[in-house]
C-alpha cells in the first residue's frame, strides 16, 4: 500500500510558494512577468469577488483576491493574483 499525499491547491498553481500574501493598493508601482519578460505598471484595483475584469472572468474573494493592473507600456489592464506581483523598488 502506498501512502496518498494531499490534493495540490490549484489556485496557486504555476506560482511558487509564498509564506505570507502580499497586499497591494491603488496606485502601487508594480512588476510582473509577461511572455518572458518583466512588465510594469499600476494597481488599479483590488478584485474580491467574482467578475469581468481584462476581458475576462476572475474567480477573487476576500481570502484569495486578484489585482487589475495598468501597464505602463501598453496602457492594457491585465489581472493577476498577488503572488504574481512585486512592488517596484
Amino acid at each position: 500500500m502506498t501512502a496518498r499525499t494531499a490534493p495540490r491547491n490549484r489556485s496557486t498553481r504555476g506560482y511558487p510558494p509564498v509564506m505570507s500574501k502580499q497586499n497591494f493598493s491603488k496606485g502601487d508601482k508594480v512588476t510582473w512577468q509577461s511572455h518572458g519578460s518583466t512588465a510594469e505598471g499600476t494597481v488599479e484595483e483590488k478584485i474580491t469577488s467574482d467578475t469581468e475584469a481584462a476581458g475576462r472572468t476572475v474567480r477573487a474573494s476576500k481570502d484569495e483576491p486578484q489585482y487589475r493592473v495598468r501597464s505602463d507600456k501598453s496602457g492594457n489592464d491585465a489581472v493577476h493574483k498577488p503572488e504574481a506581483l512585486k512592488k517596484k523598488s
